[in-house]
């Protein structure tokens, strides 16, 4: 997507908006972001749009763009909320895997808390950066040139990822795996690329090889915890509670924000084997709070570590304690709001 022009396309969606007050460039991100984390996943939401935004935002506010980078590159952040498909964030993916969540039941009961919590979260980050977004001002640049015609194989991707995302829920409904129609729409995108002109040695690097091994020893942590009891506090705190909806998201919540939300979806996944779970109720609110929780902290998810890492790269500088606070504010009601939807959702 990114090699053959869709971001740069992207982009000019965006820089109209700028033309007008910041908060509608601010909306815009929010939105774009939000859909393509869904649509894609989180990190590669993260991956993908951040750099878009920090580019057009120094192109069309060439002076004021300093203050406009954190709250866009937050809003980036922050718009990969809860996942609204189990394809829109690995963890989930590989949790509901493990516990027999399929495509269908785990987008009936998540979409809407995802709605939920986007609007929540936007509503804070409006409040959060409020003197910032309130600056009248259009924007003084312009983006460069006009984006150029869609080639004939971005399109060819586009139309991959739509059939890819309309395949998933058939392939669910007849209880079929999901892999193969990644794996088909992976195949049809790389050779898209090779004739588009790309090397295959390009592809391959533009893939973040270093999270097998970061997944490999978010396991290994996984089970070491296991096998010093953390497992069965947790089967025990999720039991013995009166409210288990509300424990077990913010328990996923601390923990992720603490330990990693990749070792913690693996702690709940052991701690909620075999319990009772109408409508898997209990298992998606740990993901509700496996996936905000890393807003708490920078060292939460996969997520932020990339997201950081792209903002060193840009020189943006997000201080930890900007984070913390940031995060807080936002946490405290999405996590509320969305474990309340979902308690209502699977509860009817």
């Amino acid at each position: 997507a990114e090699r053959l022009g869709l971001l740069t396309r992207l982009a000019a969606i965006i820089e109209p908006r700028t033309r007008g007050p910041v908060k509608h460039a601010f909306q815009v991100t929010f939105a774009l972001s939000a859909l393509v984390a869904a649509a894609l996943s989180n990190d590669a939401a993260i991956l993908l749009m951040t750099p878009t935004v920090l580019l057009l935002l120094r192109t069309v506010y060439p002076r004021r763009h300093p203050k406009f980078l954190v709250p866009f590159a937050v809003a980036v952040f922050t718009a990969a909320g809860v996942a609204p498909l189990v394809i829109s964030n690995p963890m989930n993916l590989i949790f509901c895997d493990h516990a027999g969540i399929g495509f269908n039941a785990y987008a009936v009961a998540m979409i809407p808390v995802a709605i939920a919590g986007w609007l929540v979260a936007y509503a804070a980050l409006a409040w959060i950066f409020r003197d910032v977004l309130a600056d009248p001002a259009p924007a003084l640049g312009a983006w460069p040139t006009a984006p150029e015609r869609l080639s004939r194989g971005a399109q060819i991707v586009l139309m991959t990822v739509a059939v890819a995302l309309c395949a998933y829920p058939v392939f669910a409904y007849f209880d079929l795996p999901l892999w193969p129609v990644a794996a088909a729409g992976a195949a049809v995108c790389v050779a898209v690329s090779v004739h588009a002109g790309h090397r295959g040695a390009d592809l391959a690097g533009g893939v973040a090889w270093t999270i097998f091994p970061f997944l490999m020893g978010v396991f290994i942590l996984a089970m070491a915890l296991e096998r010093v009891g953390v497992v069965a506090w947790l089967r025990s705190l999720y039991g013995s509670s009166p409210a288990p909806v509300a424990t077990i998201g913010v328990t996923s919540a601390i923990g992720s924000a603490l330990l990693n939300n990749h070792p913690m979806s693996v702690l709940n996944a052991f701690a909620l084997d075999g319990s009772p779970d109408a409508g898997n109720t209990r298992a998606l609110a740990a993901l509700v709070g496996g996936d905000l929780g890393p807003r708490l902290l920078p060292v939460g998810s996969l997520a932020s570590l990339l997201w950081y890492d792209l903002l060193r790269k840009h020189q943006v500088d997000v201080h930890v304690t900007t984070f913390i606070r940031v995060g807080v504010l936002l946490t405290v009601p999405t996590l509320a709001v969305s474990l309340l939807v979902l308690w209502l959702v699977t509860g009817l």
